[in-house]
């Protein structure tokens, strides 16, 4: 339902998974692969996956403030360390590095079960600590978290790979709030054209600028595809469009204390509007795995661009 008290077609839902529900787990991928496709946000119960307590202790105890923390405290799974906390203790960073460690693995265990139709076509991205209060914090707009945007990296070009995150909410007593409004399919199909798609689709159509992406691959340097450029350029539109953000039709989300949920961030317009102490972990999902890709960002494109967006 809406803010503004009525059901708008594209808005995301919240599918709550239920293990009653289903005759067999392979019937329950099969939903949770649908749901989130369709993109809707898939909501378990907390005793599905949960933290050891003293792990959970640790990270609800560390002296927050912005002076100490970045606005969340990354861990890369591959070199197995932290970026974006400054602390003196050393054993600190390596008990938290520790932690989030055993929290990616164990996020990715869970995924891979719920998700289990995508097989290996599930990739391990960044997972991340966010100990900030979201309301009132300060950033400059296109870092801000609360504004209604759709996921794209600025380092890190997917080419059409979906951006998939899983969230637990640690704070054991206050909601995390989220808004949502439409899906990227209907925002593209409005907003589009005046975020940049006509030039992208000329990038897409263009030989030279396929001759020159191959060429910058074969040099081992990170290239942007036309798909990558409109959704980075994207994300930053919708940010700064004033009367997006202040007229759009809006649903809002409390996920509780200890609440557990995935999401296509790529897909889902959101904001956080409160909240604090979330751990959240990223997987790039590929676009060859999907089984409705018209449906993922990149088969919107291809549709409105009239050709290939990916190269």
């Amino acid at each position: 339902m809406s803010e503004s008290g009525e059901a708008t077609d594209g808005l995301t839902a919240l599918a709550e998974v239920h293990a009653e529900d289903f005759s067999s787990r392979n019937a329950r991928a099969a939903w949770c692969v649908g749901q989130l496709e369709r993109g809707n946000v898939l909501l378990f119960s907390p005793s599905e996956f949960s933290l050891p307590a003293a792990d959970r202790e640790f990270l609800l105890a560390q002296q927050q403030s912005s002076a100490i923390y970045h606005k969340n405290i990354a861990y890369r799974p591959g070199p197995d360390r932290l970026t974006g906390l400054q602390t003196p203790r050393r054993e600190d960073a390596e008990r938290l590095r520790g932690i989030l460690s055993d929290f990616s693995r164990e996020a990715t265990r869970f995924v891979r079960e719920t998700l289990a139709p995508y097989g290996d076509g599930i990739r391990l991205d960044f997972a991340s600590f966010r100990p900030i209060e979201e309301r009132g914090r300060p950033n400059r707009t296109r870092a801000r978290n609360d504004l209604l945007h759709t996921d794209a990296f600025p380092t890190r070009p997917t080419g059409g790979d979906r951006i998939l995150r899983f969230f637990v909410n640690l704070n054991p007593s206050v909601p995390r709030v989220w808004i949502t409004s439409e899906t990227f399919g209907p925002l593209a199909e409005r907003y589009g054209r005046a975020a940049g798609l006509d030039a992208v689709a000329r990038a897409a159509r263009s030989p030279l600028g396929h001759a020159g992406r191959r060429l910058c691959r074969s040099l081992g340097l990170t290239v942007r595809s036309p798909y990558d450029r409109f959704m980075m350029g994207f994300h930053n539109w919708l940010k700064e469009n004033d009367e997006f953000q202040r007229t759009c039709v809006k649903s809002r989300w409390e996920f509780a204390p200890g609440a557990v949920w995935m999401v296509y961030t790529d897909m889902v317009s959101h904001a956080v509007r409160s909240g604090q102490f979330a751990l959240e972990q990223t997987f790039l999902v590929s676009r060859g795995a999907m089984w409705q890709p018209a449906l993922s960002p990149a088969g919107v494109l291809e549709r409105l661009c009239g050709c290939p967006v990916t190269d």
